[in-house]
């Protein structure tokens, strides 16, 4: 039954885009150009409205049954309401975040999902206590946001989020968590169905209607499989969500070190640095989703690994993406911290 489910929301993607396009020029929910955009002519957004209905439409059909089911949808729909109402206005960030976390507080409150402590890998346990909902609230509107942020090239945050909903649904597989596996497969089906349209050269963008909505699913999806676990497993997701989470965190080190406040809109994000490094558009985003997709193995070979393994797989992690950062400018031109050391001791 599932795989009549993926079918279902592939084929509806597909069957919904170009009616969704039709209806982003009729109410004016379209991008237009400016000297932070990379396209050139006005293009329709919107285009999550069309992996939303899709999505529905494929758990309509396997009707998994779940008592987080009715919070997430509930929530989901709130985050959706905010990217439309986005898209057609271009709200203010309060207004967005207001959005994120009332969606993140029905996932809370009326799914009970939610951090309550980690077991500590030598022993003990971790009780987050009042703070597991702010700490709740914090990892689903920042991946929110992550997935939010990289949406900056044709089919870039489309293909990292269903690079992440497969790496998802194979680790919900191991853990024989079937309510997120079929939640995530579903969702990577209706996502990659519209990349059909989203990729280079895109006919419509999924707007922050596509990207909340992604953003905030696999924020949920990844802490249903991992609450509750040790602290080890919770740096699986973040391993899995490599790519937003890491151009995230360099952009406010980058902005906080240009002296600028850490929400102030740039052109360098890792596309951006990407682009000026040569690249194609094409080619920018094949590599990112290559990226993407080693995140990805390396998450699912973590969730394998014993504890010291474990260890000395995330410091190999940690010390390539530096470098990665400081080769590329991530964090700004002359943030060469790692590069410079070994300078030194190579003299």
């Amino acid at each position: 039954m599932l795989y009549v489910s993926l079918i279902a929301a592939f084929v509806a993607s597909i069957l919904l885009t170009p009616l969704v396009k039709r209806l982003a020029f009729r109410i004016g929910a379209v991008d237009t150009p400016n000297y932070r955009k990379v396209h050139a002519r006005i293009m329709p957004r919107l285009g999550g409205l069309a992996i939303f209905f899709a999505f529905l439409i494929g758990v309509a059909v396997l009707q998994p049954q779940s008592q987080y089911s009715l919070a997430i949808i509930i929530g989901a729909c709130i985050i959706v309401a905010t990217g439309v109402i986005d898209d057609m206005r271009e709200i203010s960030a309060k207004a967005k975040m207001l959005g994120q976390i009332v969606a993140a507080l029905i996932v809370i409150f009326v799914g009970g999902i939610q951090i309550d402590f980690i077991n500590l890998p030598f022993g003990g346990q971790l009780d987050f206590g009042f703070l597991s909902i702010p700490f709740t609230i914090l990892w689903i509107v920042g991946i929110t946001n992550a997935i939010n942020l990289i949406d900056g090239l044709d089919g870039l945050a489309a293909g990292v989020s269903s690079t992440a909903l497969i790496t998802l649904s194979g680790l919900a597989f191991i853990m024989d968590d079937m309510f997120v596996l079929a939640f995530a497969a579903i969702l990577a089906a209706a996502t990659i169905g519209f990349l059909f349209y989203n990729f280079h050269p895109a006919k419509i963008f999924m707007g922050d209607t596509g990207a909340l909505f992604l953003g905030f699913m696999i924020s949920v999806l990844a802490l249903l499989g991992y609450k509750n676990f040790t602290i080890i497993s919770l740096i699986i997701p973040i391993i899995m969500l490599g790519v937003p989470i890491s151009d995230t965190f360099f952009a406010i080190v980058r902005r906080l070190r240009m002296k600028k406040k850490w929400s102030d809109p740039d052109k360098s994000h890792l596309h951006h640095r990407l682009l000026d490094m040569g690249f194609t558009h094409r080619q920018t985003v094949l590599i990112i989703y290559g990226i993407a997709m080693m995140f990805g193995l390396a998450a699912i070979i973590f969730s394998m690994a014993k504890l010291w393994g474990a260890i000395l797989l995330i410091t190999v992690i940690l010390i390539a993406i530096e470098i990665f950062v400081e080769v590329i400018g991530l964090a700004g031109k002359n943030y060469k911290p790692l590069l410079n050391f070994m300078r030194i001791f190579n003299k």
